[in-house]
C-alpha cells in the first residue's frame, strides 16, 4: 500500500460526506483551516453555506472520492455508512490509492473492521473516528475524538483531527474508536436519565430550576449533560444537539456488543428502554434533553405547561 503522508492544506483536497448538525460545523472548520473541500449530503441546501464560502458540491459520495485525498464521513445510521461506502455511487469503488476514509459516524465496530478490509484490498487507509461533544463540541472544536486504526494513518491525519476537536486519542485497531464511543454512551444514557429524574424531583419540591442547578452542577453531581443539556431542559428548549433516534440507535449498538461479550448492563437497558417510550411519544428528532418529558409523564407532570 502506498505510504501516508501527512495532511496540509497546502496539499490535501479533503471531502466532506453528510452536513447534519454537527458534520456541518466540522467541515466548516476544515474549510476555514484552508483545506480544498468537495462536500456531498443528503439535503444539498445543509451545504449551501459551505459552497458559498468556496466549496464544491458533488452529487454522490463516488464523485467526493474521485476528487480527495481524504474522504471524511459523518452520517447518521450503519446502513447509512454501508450506502455511502459501499453503494452504487459509494465512495470506495472511486477511491485513488493512497487516499483516507475517515467514518466520524457513530456506528458498529464490525462495520469498522470491514471498511478497513476492504479498503485495504484497495490500496486505500481508513479509520473510525467517532466524536463526541455534541452541537457545542462540534460548533468550538472541542469534541473528543476516538480514533481507531494504524498508528501511522492517525498521525498523518491529526492535523485534519485537531481542527475539529480539543482531545484526540488513537485507542487502537480497527473498530477501536467506536467501541470508545459506546462506552462513551454508556456513561451518557444512564447520567441523561438521572439529570431529568433530579429536574423532576426539583420542579415537584417547588424549588427554584436555575438557583438549584447553580448549586448542584459545581459539586460532584456534576457533569457535561447538567451543565450544557439541563439549561436547555428547563428553558423548554428540546431542539437536538443530538438526536434522540440516533441516541436510541447508539444504545442498541452498544447493547448488542455486550450481549455479543455476555455482558449485563441493566442501566442502559432501562435508558434505552426509556428513551424508546419517547420515540413513540413522537420525540424522535428532538434533543437528548426531551427525556424530561416522557418521564414526567409517569408522574403526570407535563414539563411543556409546568
Amino acid at each position: 500500500m502506498e505510504e501516508i503522508k501527512e495532511v496540509s492544506p497546502a496539499t490535501t483536497r479533503v471531502g466532506w460526506i453528510g452536513t447534519g448538525v454537527m458534520g456541518s460545523t466540522m467541515c466548516a472548520h476544515l474549510q476555514d483551516a484552508g483545506y480544498t473541500m468537495t462536500v456531498s449530503s443528503r439535503t444539498r441546501s445543509k451545504t449551501d453555506a459551505l459552497v458559498a464560502a468556496g466549496a464544491t458540491w458533488a452529487d454522490t459520495p463516488r464523485d467526493v472520492a474521485k476528487k480527495s485525498d481524504v474522504i471524511f464521513t459523518m452520517v447518521g445510521f450503519p446502513a447509512d455508512v454501508r450506502e455511502v461506502v459501499f453503494g452504487v455511487n459509494g465512495l470506495l469503488d472511486a477511491a485513488h490509492e493512497g487516499s483516507v476514509v475517515v467514518d466520524m459516524s457513530t456506528s458498529e465496530p464490525a462495520l469498522a473492521v470491514e471498511i478497513a478490509e476492504r479498503a485495504t484490498a484497495r490500496g486505500v487507509h481508513s479509520l473510525d473516528a467517532p466524536v463526541s461533544g455534541g452541537d457545542v463540541g462540534a460548533k468550538n472544536a472541542t469534541l473528543s475524538i476516538m480514533v481507531g486504526g494504524p498508528e501511522d494513518v492517525f498521525l498523518a491525519l491529526e492535523p485534519c483531527l485537531k481542527v475539529m476537536g480539543a482531545t484526540i486519542v488513537r485507542q487502537g485497531d480497527h473498530g477501536a474508536g467506536q467501541h470508545t464511543k459506546m462506552m462513551n454512551q454508556v456513561l451518557i444514557a444512564s447520567n441523561m436519565v438521572g439529570v431529568c429524574e433530579a429536574l423532576l424531583y426539583a420542579y415537584r419540591a417547588g424549588l427554584d430550576l436555575e438557583t438549584v442547578l447553580t448549586s448542584v452542577s459545581g459539586g460532584a453531581a456534576g457533569s457535561w449533560s447538567l451543565s450544557n443539556l439541563a439549561p436547555r431542559a428547563i428553558a423548554g428548549n428540546m431542539a437536538p444537539g443530538f438526536y434522540v433516534d440516533h441516541f436510541v440507535k447508539d444504545m442498541g449498538i452498544a447493547l448488542s456488543e455486550a450481549s455479543r461479550m455476555h455482558l449485563s448492563l441493566p442501566g442502559l437497558a432501562l435508558a434505552h428502554q426509556l428513551y424508546v417510550a419517547l420515540q413513540a411519544q413522537g420525540g424522535g428528532l428532538d434533543g437528548t434533553q426531551s427525556l424530561i418529558r416522557a418521564l414526567g409523564s409517569l408522574s403526570a407532570i407535563n414539563w411543556d405547561q409546568r
